[in-house]
């Protein structure tokens, strides 16, 4: 659906994203996620078109952004981070403004103005100034006119950003509901929303992908050890021993041991297996041999947040920036930026700095 084939982009003689390339399939949401500056809106802004990139190739649906921009961006629905809404419009007549920049049919416009309305919760709204709506029903209206001419992909520049917590909950619903129809490329940095939401994950770090995997197997993309942590009642220094002699055990580090006046006598322990093999089921046969009860297994795994640090730390600056370069997201509206002209009728609604759509003359 979606492929982003060497980019580069530069700024001022600064480089702001380099040799980005990764690709997505048709009904993938994907978690876009980096630090401030890394490069994360100046990318979605190319793959939407507002930016050219200074060399590479992006292609939409097999469709080529800089040879075939009208009919690549037809595939597209774009939300910035501040929705590109008129606060004196209603909600109905801000899209039907949105329909006719999109070139709907007349006489389809109705119609899809009324699935896009009860899609996203807003019936009973339609009459409503925008400007009277909470921050939640403005992100929604903010969906509404990025899927109003049935993209198939659609870009999501921090949807959640500023919303309270119910609000957080029904954005994400919403966003999941969307992605059954829609590629999804989410930006965002709430990390627990990448599990909440996401089939996979990207991380960028000074202009460069330095992770491109699912959720689930981040960790053992990272060569984390199959670790876990195991509490049994029984001796601690028979129970370790044991647990040492599996072939499959690597080590086993006492976390806490019992007191000795406890009456429930049991040790907590961190066991480490060998060529991260899974363990679990080797731990509950030895210790029921030997008939010491379990009372906790749980398998320890590096958390988003502990990837995240991990990658985009100084620590790994060599990894995720090998060539020194890298520029701040700030300098897309450098006056040098070549974004794309506004004249053009088919092009994604442009969210100008006060968050207004820009009037097409």
């Amino acid at each position: 659906m979606l492929e982003v084939k060497q980019v580069s982009k530069w700024f001022s003689q600064q480089r702001g994203v380099s040799e980005i390339d990764f690709a997505m399939n048709r009904g993938e949401i994907v978690g876009f996620l980096g630090p401030n500056g890394a490069g994360k809106t100046t990318t979605m802004r190319m793959i939407t078109g507002y930016l050219n990139p200074t060399s590479g190739s992006i292609l939409v649906d097999g469709l080529s952004m800089a040879e075939h921009p009208k009919k690549a961006r037809r595939q597209i629905g774009y939300l910035p981070e501040t929705p590109p809404l008129y606060p004196e419009m209603t909600i109905a007549s801000y899209l039907k403004f949105v329909a006719d920049l999109r070139e709907i049919p007349r006489r389809e416009q109705k119609s899809r103005i009324g699935e896009v309305i009860e899609k996203l919760g807003l019936q009973g709204r339609e009459k409503q100034i925008i400007r009277s709506l909470s921050k939640g029903y403005k992100q929604r209206v903010g969906l509404a006119q990025a899927i109003l001419h049935k993209p198939d992909l659609l870009i999501l520049d921090e949807p959640t950003s500023g919303l309270d917590p119910n609000q957080i909950i029904e954005i994400r619903q919403l966003i999941r509901e969307l992605g059954e129809n829609h590629t999804v490329l989410l930006s965002t940095h709430i990390l627990p929303e990448v599990h909440a939401i996401c089939t996979r994950v990207l991380i960028i770090n000074k202009g460069r992908i330095v992770l491109d995997n699912k959720p689930e197997q981040i960790a053992q993309s990272m060569g984390q050890a199959f670790e876990v942590k195991l509490e049994v009642r029984g001796p601690l220094e028979t129970v370790k021993e044991q647990l040492e002699q599996l072939d499959t055990v690597e080590s086993v580090q006492v976390i806490e041991a019992a007191a000795e006046e406890s009456e429930e006598n049991s040790t907590r322990l961190l066991v480490v297996s060998r060529d991260r093999q899974d363990i679990r089921e080797a731990l509950f046969f030895r210790m029921a041999e030997l008939g010491y009860p379990i009372i906790g297994m749980e398998r320890e795994r590096m958390s988003l947040e502990d990837i995240f640090v991990k990658l985009t730390t100084e620590e790994t600056e060599g990894i995720a920036n090998s060539d020194g370069s890298g520029e701040s997201d700030d300098s897309e509206g450098s006056d040098d930026s070549p974004v794309e002209s506004s004249g053009k009728q088919d092009e994604p609604v442009k969210a100008e700095e006060d968050g207004e759509v820009t009037r097409h003359g």
